[in-house]
């Protein structure tokens, strides 16, 4: 089973409440309503074409590292786990507040671009975050290794050798979390990957 299988196996987890595919493609799994009439647990996003990836690269003015490039050509255009639980960032195609816009990853450009660290190394691509505290996932494109840091500090706090072992590890880690409904069994438990 290649990686890709075994990250849509985790998604889809919940998919016994529900899965719904919008206008964009979205595909939601999990309807989650103790938390809202609309909420669903996980979100998988329509990938992106060639000159999508294109308009990002021009927009971000920076390459995008190869295997993040591959997770957002042939998997998803980011990644949305148990209500943003752990969020990976892509292309935002557009910034309105209504339903369907809701139904989009959270833009790469903002914290690449517009709050990108100060102490943040050129080589540093990030990729997503965690809403327990902000913390922010980031690829070194030196080492290709994924790193987690804190929300205001490009320091690494922890890292993983991949983007799949990164996102299965943490997928499967943050289940334990919850219960088979979605909901966070102990709401004071952190959900980053370090103390």
């Amino acid at each position: 089973m290649n990686s890709y299988q075994e990250i849509k196996n985790l998604v889809y987890k919940f998919q016994e409440l529900g899965i719904e595919q919008t206008e964009n493609e979205t595909i939601l799994i999990g309807k989650a309503p103790q938390i809202g009439t609309e909420a669903w647990l996980n979100k998988i996003y329509k990938p992106l074409s060639e000159s999508d990836l294109k308009e990002l690269e021009n927009n971000l003015n920076t390459e995008i590292p190869k295997q993040y490039k591959d997770f957002l050509r042939n998997f998803s255009n980011g990644l949305n786990i148990l209500v943003s639980t752990f969020s990976l960032y892509g292309l935002r195609k557009n910034n309105s507040r209504d339903l369907i816009s809701n139904r989009q990853p959270y833009s790469i450009e903002t914290p690449n671009i517009f709050e990108r660290h100060k102490n943040a190394k050129e080589s540093y691509f990030y990729i997503g975050a965690y809403d327990w505290d902000g913390s922010l996932l980031f690829i070194d494109k030196e080492t290709e290794k994924i790193h987690c840091c804190e929300r205001f500090s490009a320091i690494s706090r922890y890292e993983w050798n991949s983007l799949e072992e990164m996102i299965i590890s943490e997928i499967a880690r943050i289940y334990i979390l919850f219960d088979d409904k979605g909901k966070e069994i102990d709401e004071h438990i952190p959900t980053i990957p370090y103390k």
